[in-house]
């Protein structure tokens, strides 16, 4: 990302560029960015956007190779077209002779390293991957946003807001933009306003249930279940979130016993910081064999609804009175 930056900065611009990965509000800004300085006085007429997987590539060249009107560029956006997943025949080998007037921009989700377009992108252009971002990372653009907005939160409410909106950035910024309007002049987001109207996530959700599973609180697991089904999350679903968690906890535990710390845990694991903490402190309920015992029945219950043995619904609820008893 610092080179594209760098290119924004300097106004000087590949022929070619590759946008993916994971976390699409950085995809979305950039591909805005980049428009907003390819075309400055927002002209539609030098710039053509394909969307989707019937984008034929003979279309794109056609088009790359129509000069410019009264311009400097002409600008083609392609969105999740799959050439970079399935066979693209053409197009490799026009990468390799782009015309100078042309600035071409590919966002995708996938993209298979081995392809000759990412090959092609790779020799002429640019590859930017926009990767989920660190709790770190994400800490700090939080306290810049509210730092504009002359706004102060202590570092464990920071975390508690990150355990309800998850690491998506563009879900970070509607909570966030939430709110600010709830709390209007005042000067300190605290803890009661978190809770008061941000949304959390279906994982949230399920870690709850979990930490009531744990504590033993058998009515509170049951009613977290009963609110996710009320909100239409499919059963297996729930399942596939509670065996993960246990999975997860089971890799904490044993990197614990290892002695690895909470960092090292969060880099070996790929999750966020504070999720390890929050697994820390309900991880001395459980010893190893309970855990792996707990991801065993998980899995067991799967292929007895996939079976036909058991109901989605009933098996996991069965589940939840076995793991709270």
């Amino acid at each position: 990302m610092k080179s594209l930056q760098e290119d924004i900065r300097q106004k000087e611009f590949k022929n070619v560029y590759l946008f993916y990965g994971e976390e699409a509000y950085l995809k979305q800004i950039y591909k805005k960015r980049m428009k907003e300085a390819l075309l400055p006085d927002g002209d539609e007429m030098n710039f053509t956007f394909f969307e989707g997987k019937k984008t034929e590539p003979q279309e794109v060249i056609q088009m790359a190779q129509t000069m410019p009107f009264f311009a400097e560029r002409r600008v083609i956006f392609l969105e999740n077209t799959g050439f970079f997943k399935g066979q693209c025949e053409s197009l490799p080998e026009y990468l390799s002779q782009l015309p100078e007037y042309l600035c071409m921009i590919f966002i995708e989700e996938e993209v298979d390293k081995r392809s000759r377009m990412y090959k092609a992108v790779k020799k002429s252009g640019r590859i930017v991957e926009f990767a989920k971002q660190d709790s770190d990372m994400l800490i700090r653009w939080i306290f810049g946003i509210l730092n504009k907005e002359q706004k102060k939160i202590t570092r464990n409410d920071m975390e508690l807001f990150l355990t309800k909106t998850g690491t998506d950035m563009g879900n970070i910024e509607k909570e966030l933009e939430k709110l600010l309007c709830y709390v209007l002049e005042r000067d300190v987001i605290t803890r009661a306003d978190i809770e008061a109207v941000c949304t959390s996530q279906v994982s949230n959700h399920i870690f709850d249930m979990l930490r009531a599973v744990t504590e033993k609180k058998q009515q509170r697991a049951l009613d977290l279940y009963y609110d996710l089904l009320a909100l239409k999350e499919p059963p297996m679903r729930i399942l596939y979130l509670l065996a993960r968690q246990f999975n997860q906890m089971l890799q904490v535990k044993e990197l614990e016993k290892e002695g690895y710390d909470q960092s090292a845990i969060s880099k070996r694991l790929g999750i966020q910081p504070f999720v390890v903490k929050n697994y820390q402190k309900i991880l001395g309920r459980y010893s190893l064999g309970q855990l792996k015992s707990a991801v065993e029945k998980c899995t067991k219950t799967e292929e007895q609804v996939k079976t036909g043995y058991l109901n989605d619904a009933l098996s996991v609820e069965l589940l939840l009175v076995e793991f709270s008893s």
